[in-house]
């Protein structure tokens, strides 16, 4: 089906989602004295139709591409980089090895568009193409390219659904895909490129300018840029003119979860900016959505107050590859355990504040 990631996701069961409000309000603690931890479980409890949510068949998809806009001097890392590290995920040596192995997660790595010619053992390959285009001189993806990414996300977690996976972590590697990243946020929210663009890997104030530099010269070229009273760009030219494999892959795996019903945990910047392409595609996705943390990436925070997202964390990651997450999943487990294991004032014998100890009411 051609429009397949326009198809409207169900919304989460907002039944389990009041008995799981009910159930916290009930719980021996002040109201909202869990902050964050509360909601998460309620919306993990919506999502799964469940009075006691738990998250037992986690798994990480990492999707990795590389980027033409790299020509233009945008990164501290040469592209070799991409490949290297797939190499290192499947070996164990990565961030988000070690965490997909303290967590009990499942790790999958898909190559949807690197320059590696020859696959790399244990790396999924679903790509058409070595690389994207220099989007400062040229579209990024044809329309056949972005096709076939969207629906490699769509694969990507369709296979771990035959793995029963119960929660999603997507991730990303692709040197050059911060540039890419700040591209789509630029042109989805229609603000300036220089007033977001991060320094990615590390790059020092004179590459920075020169990146910025790059990103409005691109948006301009494809008509993207924020001058004029021009309407948001459609999200699928933006991907198309802007974008990459790896982020195309990411919004159509957004998509795809949310359309199964499974709950997915949004990662740092490159995610994130996918995540807001896949809510315009498709509105209905929201609802499946976790937000992790807030990265140091200066773009993210602008993205999270688009989507009206407030993330679990801030703790000055800007790694990437779903590494964020993937340390918020303790977290959420144990939002989790307290919504199900806390006794409640009526289980433990204890008085309700909105109560005397006679029980009339105050």
């Amino acid at each position: 089906m051609a429009d397949w990631f326009k198809m409207a996701a169900p919304l989460p069961d907002q039944c389990a989602a009041q008995s799981a409000r009910d159930r916290q309000a009930s719980l021996t603690k002040p109201a909202g004295s869990l902050g964050q931890l509360e909601e998460v479980a309620i919306q993990l409890a919506a999502c799964q139709k469940a009075q006691a949510p738990q998250i037992n068949n986690p798994h990480i998809l990492i999707v990795a591409a590389d980027h033409g806009i790299v020509a233009e001097g945008v990164s501290l890392f040469p592209q070799e980089v991409t490949g290297q590290m797939m190499a290192n995920f499947v070996a164990g040596g990565a961030a988000i090895s070690v965490l997909a192995r303290e967590n009990n997660a499942q790790l999958s790595i898909i190559d949807v568009g690197s320059l590696m010619e020859e696959p790399l053992e244990r790396v999924i390959t679903d790509k058409v193409a070595l690389g994207s285009g220099n989007f400062r001189r040229q579209e990024a993806l044809s329309a056949a390219e972005l096709a076939h990414a969207l629906a490699a996300g769509k694969r990507a977690v369709e296979r771990a659904l035959t793995k029963k996976a119960d929660l999603l972590i997507l991730g990303e590697m692709g040197i050059g895909n911060t540039s890419a990243a700040t591209a789509i946020t630029a042109a989805l929210t229609q603000t300036s490129a220089a007033e977001i663009t991060g320094a990615g890997t590390g790059i020092d104030e004179t590459a920075l300018s020169h990146k910025r530099q790059v990103l409005e010269d691109s948006l301009t070229f494809h008509g993207l840029d924020a001058s004029g009273e021009k309407p948001v760009p459609a999200p699928l030219n933006v991907l198309q003119k802007v974008g990459g494999h790896d982020l195309a892959a990411l919004a159509g795996a957004y998509i795809t979860a949310a359309q199964n019903q499974v709950p997915v945990l949004v990662d740092g910047f490159i995610c994130t900016a996918a995540a807001l392409a896949a809510v315009r595609l498709n509105p209905s996705c929201r609802a499946w959505m976790i937000f992790t943390h807030q990265s140091a990436e200066q773009g993210h925070g602008h993205i999270l107050k688009e989507l009206e997202a407030q993330p679990l964390l801030n703790i000055g990651l800007r790694l990437g590859e779903g590494s964020g997450a993937a340390v918020a999943l303790p977290l959420i487990r144990l939002a989790c355990s307290l919504h199900n294991q806390m006794a409640t004032f009526e289980d433990a014998g204890v008085s309700d504040k909105t109560k005397s100890p006679q029980g009339a009411e105050q």
